[in-house]
């Protein structure tokens, strides 16, 4: 009994979580979390280049102090003075021996360091990976929600009755476009096309009688000679009649 009660409330959280759960703002999430991994990564990165210098800067410490150590044993012998060389060779036992753990180290954060930078490499190749694929399936599910959207449109868009009106409507557009082309038809053959022309050609003939007087008043055209006009009068009467 206390098995199925479990099992019972693990599917019942387990449909709660599920239908809560929106798989677009997850996705984001994640992009922000991978995001705010980079300063700490960067930070840890830090502190191992800050330990590699600082074994760097004491490794070039020892080597001029052994340097200086060597020079004064040396000198010490050389003014006979054994005991002032004893004192300095225990130094730089004790310098060597420091410089020989130093350099174990100094050995072992270069490797660190060098392992730290190549896991931050594939750690932004990942990020950028699973950035894109979260960017890419973001977009699929918005498209996915559009296209429902129309779906349910689509579905609930009554064709039929969209239909019958629209081919009604049509119908009383073109009636009523035959309609006032009757009319327009109709007013035309009303009109008296013959007298229309008649005062289309007397106006043209007044503009260009008006046109010759204004050249002539312009000078750029003379009056017609009135002996012109009584000839023409006479070859048009008959022949002369000749006086001997």
């Amino acid at each position: 009994m206390w098995n199925r009660f479990t099992r019972a409330m693990r599917s019942f959280f387990g449909f709660f979580v599920s239908s809560i759960e929106d798989p677009e703002l997850i996705l984001e999430q994640n992009i922000r979390d991978l995001n705010d991994q980079v300063p700490k990564m960067n930070e840890s990165i830090a502190m191992v280049r800050a330990n590699l210098t600082l074994l760097e800067k004491e490794n070039v410490k020892y080597k001029q102090d052994i340097r200086d150590l060597t020079a004064k044993v040396k000198a010490a012998i050389q003014a006979g003075r054994d005991d002032l060389a004893a004192q300095y060779a225990t130094k730089l036992q004790t310098e060597k021996a420091a410089l020989e753990r130093n350099e174990q180290q100094l050995e072992t954060a270069k490797v660190a360091y060098e392992k730290s930078m190549n896991l931050k490499k594939a750690f932004m190749r990942e990020k950028d990976r699973k950035t894109q694929e979260a960017m890419n399936a973001i977009r699929d599910a918005r498209r996915a929600q559009w296209q429902s959207k129309v779906a349910d449109a689509m579905e609930t868009f009554q064709v039929a009755g969209i239909d019958a009106t629209h081919d009604e409507m049509v119908r009383k557009v073109n009636e009523k476009a035959a309609v006032n082309e009757a009319r327009m038809q109709m007013a035309l053959e009303s009109v008296d096309h013959q007298a229309v022309q008649i005062e289309e050609d007397a106006e043209r003939i007044q503009a260009m009688d008006l046109v010759k007087q204004m050249k002539m008043e312009m000078g750029m055209e003379s009056p017609a000679p009135v002996s012109d006009v009584g000839g023409a009068a006479e070859k048009t009467i008959g022949k002369k009649v000749e006086i001997k």
